[in-house]
């Protein structure tokens, strides 16, 4: 009778750390996840509430052109792929949290800009004259991009 009454004790001990080590794995578990998920909020929200550039040097300056009724999020792809911005949802949230009217036209923007001084540029409605510009460096674009390929092709 005594060997049974070990062998239960014996169980109920082992049970015992196996309940412990699964509620133990469980916290660090969660634990974890939660560093983990309060870390990409602190990034995405630093990236659309901070004011910072994708370089921190002189930068490079880029043309992006803006179709007229192009989206945000297209907007935002085409300045993450020029590496205007480091995130295109953060752009995209910040530009919908601040309500900025996106402009169409061709802009020219650096690298080393940030997403304030971004939109300080792209929502600025253009004058007559500087869309006929627009126009004229547009073609001069076409014509430098048919150059490169006919360079290519040789």
């Amino acid at each position: 009778m005594s060997s049974k009454t070990g062998i239960n004790t014996s169980l109920r001990v082992i049970k015992l750390i196996l309940h412990l080590l699964v509620n133990v794995a469980l916290y660090l578990t969660i634990i974890y996840v939660a560093v983990k998920a309060g870390s990409v909020v602190y990034d995405t929200s630093y990236q659309v509430f901070g004011n910072k550039s994708t370089v921190e040097s002189d930068g490079i300056d880029v043309y992006i052109k803006i179709g007229q009724g192009e989206t945000t999020m297209n907007v935002a792809s085409k300045l993450e792929q020029n590496k205007v911005i480091d995130n295109k949802l953060s752009f995209f949230l910040h530009a919908k949290l601040k309500e900025y009217p996106i402009m169409p036209g061709i802009f020219t923007l650096n690298t080393s800009m940030t997403y304030d001084e971004i939109f300080a540029v792209i929502t600025v409605p253009k004058s007559e004259e500087e869309l006929e510009e627009e126009l004229e460096l547009e073609k001069e674009l076409e014509l430098e991009q048919k150059d490169d390929a006919t360079l290519d092709e040789s």
